[in-house]
């Protein structure tokens, strides 16, 4: 059964989130398949590719509010062999080339 919460989160994804989507689905980087608004445990994240264990986070102004449940996160995801990789809104929009540059290096280690 679908999710309503990561539905909705979908549906009101920042315009950072979508520029970055846009790139990221059908297969367009390294030919691996990312997610969207994913549900990973207790935790829903920006993007993921399960093959490569990357998880990409895209923070807006609000994420410095929650640096300490962000941290927390992140250290149960790397728990879980993920790597996990943030950018902010502005890294998106204003280097969206060299955002996705630096994710599929990622991909590759």
């Amino acid at each position: 059964m679908p999710d309503p919460y990561v539905k909705l989160l979908r549906q009101q994804q920042t315009a950072a989130e979508r520029l970055l989507w846009h790139q990221l689905r059908g297969k367009r980087v390294g030919g691996l398949r990312f997610r969207r608004q994913c549900r990973l445990g207790w935790y829903i994240v920006d993007f993921v590719c399960l093959p490569a264990r990357l998880v990409v986070e895209v923070d807006g102004p609000s994420h410095d509010q929650t640096i300490e449940h962000d941290e927390r996160r992140t250290r149960w995801l790397e728990s879980q062999a993920f790597r996990v990789i943030r950018f902010s809104n502005g890294d998106v929009l204003a280097n969206l080339e060299g955002v996705v540059r630096t994710i599929e290096q990622a991909t590759m280690r």
